[in-house]
């Protein structure tokens, strides 16, 4: 039997409203498997490489190579040396996960925050961008958590671009905001992977973890046309008092590259985005008895306030289904991440008979777990638990 994808499915079913959930976000989670989005999207024939509409001649390059940036990427060079095989010349995958390739190297990096292994393994990738030439063609996998991975920064240390990620997140940031910080703070993100790699062609395959799914935010955009400016990072860091809290002396924000020429071998296809995932969880519900309604595929805010709206805002008989990345303002210290602080949210305002279930996609809430469910067996041990429950509440 195949391994079940949520581990502790059985214990946490323990009404049918508990598994008819789970059920419906496996769906979801399913329906965005990293190697089945590969296989289905990129097709081999002979020399002719199909991704979406476009074709590529393999034989029109001297050099294929791989670079995987992000935490889909290792599962997604599985699936691509699968397809191109022996075509694959080299390569650095630079993923969460530890693994083995055949064609090209996994090195294994820090998240969310980055570190000294990240610059390495950046480094490595640098190199290999600055040795491809025009008859070159380098594929690229760009997925969630590459902003922190791909770690090159400009005029300051890798711990100071730690510290100034780690402040963003606490203050409540949006993601937007981090990551037009981390583009114009870093030598490789917001285009620059494509300055570094010109004039080589480009294939940029990208996994959407961002609300709107612009290219540009993906992992801070390094293969896309960047549309922030240094003033705008500039802005950012003053509104959060970025150099007087991270005790940094300066910190200069780089422009990134605007000349659209550099962008003319550069092909960027969006293969996942939260919708599919939505869709798949709608279609399951339905199947499952409930009218499926999608709120949202952008949601976005403070995580506790958001578990609220959604406990007030399900009816009986109704799915109601969003995607988004919603933000936390950490007060106290804490573990867990923001799914779990949505299902936290929700708790005390849950009707009688309904369920909410909000978890990562990738498995990972900032923790070892996905994420959280909260239901009426929760409410009752919450309130037997008087302390545990007042400490939640003032967000310990």
């Amino acid at each position: 039997m195949p391994k079940p994808l949520i581990t502790n499915f059985k214990t946490l079913a323990a009404t049918k409203l508990r598994r008819d959930a789970l059920n419906i976000w496996t769906a979801g989670v399913q329906a965005v498997e990293t190697q089945k989005v590969i296989r289905s999207a990129v097709k081999r024939q002979g020399n002719t490489l199909t991704i979406g509409r476009k074709k590529y001649q393999l034989n029109d390059y001297q050099r294929i190579y791989l670079v995987g940036i992000g935490k889909a990427s290792f599962d997604a060079a599985l699936a691509l040396e699968k397809i191109l095989k022996s075509k694959i010349k080299g390569g650095v995958v630079l993923c969460t996960v530890p693994g083995e390739l055949q064609y090209a190297q996994c090195v294994t990096g820090t998240h969310p925050l980055p570190s000294a292994v990240n610059v390495r393994a950046t480094a490595q990738i640098v190199s290999l961008l600055k040795q491809a030439d025009s008859q070159d063609l380098i594929i690229t996998v760009v997925s969630g958590g590459g902003s922190a991975l791909l770690c090159q920064p400009y005029q300051i240390t890798c711990d100071q671009v730690s510290r100034i990620t780690q402040l963003l997140m606490k203050k409540g940031a949006t993601i937007r905001e981090l990551n037009t910080a981390r583009k114009h703070l870093s030598e490789i993100q917001g285009g620059q992977f494509v300055r570094l790699a010109h004039p080589a062609t480009v294939i940029s395959l990208i996994f959407s973890d961002v609300p709107g799914d612009n290219l540009d935010e993906i992992a801070s955009g390094p293969t896309v046309l960047d549309k922030t400016t240094a003033h705008d990072a500039a802005r950012i860091l003053q509104k959060y008092n970025v150099l007087n809290e991270c005790r940094l002396p300066h910190c200069q924000v780089l422009e990134t590259p605007k000349d659209k020429k550099l962008f003319k071998n550069v092909h960027n296809e969006l293969l996942v985005t939260n919708k599919l995932a939505i869709q798949a969880m709608a279609r399951k519900a339905e199947q499952l008895g409930y009218q499926p309604k999608i709120l949202s595929a952008k949601l976005q805010g403070e995580a506790r306030l958001i578990g609220k709206k959604l406990a007030q805002a399900v009816k009986p008989g109704q799915a109601l289904i969003a995607g988004g990345e919603t933000t936390v303002l950490v007060k106290n210290g804490g573990q867990g991440g923001r799914n779990q602080e949505v299902a936290l949210g929700a708790l005390e305002h849950l009707p009688a008979n309904a369920l909410v279930l909000s978890g990562a996609s990738d498995g990972i809430d900032n923790s070892p777990v996905a994420g959280a469910l909260v239901d009426g067996l929760v409410q009752q041990k919450a309130e037997k638990k008087t302390t545990f429950g007042r400490g939640l509440s003032k967000g310990q």
